[in-house]
């Protein structure tokens, strides 16, 4: 791998899919290199495009921002007296989107979020993170269940930092945290955030803006743009990743089961000693699972 300069341009936490890797490498160009390559991976990872770059490209250190989507049943968003045996029929309110809209404009901007990983000092330079865009789609129906998908995409994210934010958000929603948990969740105090369920986060695509507009103009590269591929990596979506998110959602409940355990949670304290231990757990479980 090292012979090759290997690099791939984001992780994933565990349980979290891609739709839009990549990755960047010394390779040799053949006939149908592609279609070659793919018949030696699994069915559910797939090379779907390929470009020339410059000498010395690094996928991790050329990006200059990420987009994720977060799949999730809307039941999420219900008060926190809803009952969720009736979780199916539960349809989400205009109203309430634009209230979940309104909560998640908020991560807007440059902010310390040093609440929303693990083993960060509020002092730390790197928990400052710049979000461009975050907002929740309209509902829609599959399986019989209402879900919506939100979009989030900044610089970079830290482990744990999406599936916290949009946790946050939902406690925000159901009643269990005033709002004013969210800019307390930036400052210096220990705040105990909530963190999502894994499933229904996927990486979506990575931006090389900086790149394109000083190579992507010269006659000698591409743009590393995958308009192209666009039509492929939504049949790669819909035949994988959306039916897994679905189905899983359906028969296992994590949604559900995560909402009954945010009762738990104190979020007018400052966060337990207890809940620190956990989350260094919760590190060093993902570091020997990326590691397996």
């Amino acid at each position: 791998m090292k012979k090759m300069s290997f690099q791939r341009c984001a992780r994933t936490d565990k349980g979290v899919s891609a739709a839009g890797q990549v990755v960047s490498l010394k390779v040799r160009l053949v006939d149908d290199i592609i279609e070659k390559i793919n018949e030696h991976l699994p069915h559910q990872i797939r090379v779907l495009g390929l470009k020339r770059v410059t000498q010395g490209f690094n996928s991790k250190n050329n990006c200059d921002a990420r987009t994720y989507s977060y799949t999730l049943p809307t039941v999420a968003f219900a008060p926190k007296d809803y009952d969720t045996e009736t979780a199916a029929a539960f349809r989400l309110s205009p109203e309430t989107l634009d209230n979940v809209n309104r909560l998640f404009a908020l991560y807007k901007g440059t902010h310390n979020f040093h609440n929303f990983t693990s083993q960060k000092a509020a002092n730390d330079p790197s928990a400052r993170r710049y979000i461009t865009q975050m907002s929740c789609g309209k509902p829609f129906m599959c399986s019989d269940n209402e879900f919506a998908e939100i979009t989030v995409r900044g610089q970079s994210f830290m482990m744990h930092q999406i599936r916290k934010m949009i946790g946050l958000v939902i406690a925000v929603v159901k009643g269990y945290a005033a709002e004013d948990v969210m800019e307390r969740s930036w400052g210096k105090e220990k705040v105990d955030v909530p963190k999502a369920p894994g499933l229904g986060l996927v990486l979506e695509r990575v931006h090389f803006d900086r790149y394109n507009k000083k190579f992507g103009g010269d006659g000698l590269h591409e743009r590393l743009e995958w308009d192209k591929e666009e039509e492929a990596i939504q049949k790669f979506k819909e035949a994988h990743i959306y039916p897994t998110i679905v189905e899983t959602e359906r028969q296992e409940g994590s949604m559900i089961s995560w909402m009954a355990t945010l009762p738990i949670h104190d979020f007018e304290a400052t966060a337990t000693g207890a809940q620190e231990d956990k989350d260094q757990k919760e590190v060093k479980d993902e570091i020997q699972n990326d590691s397996d």
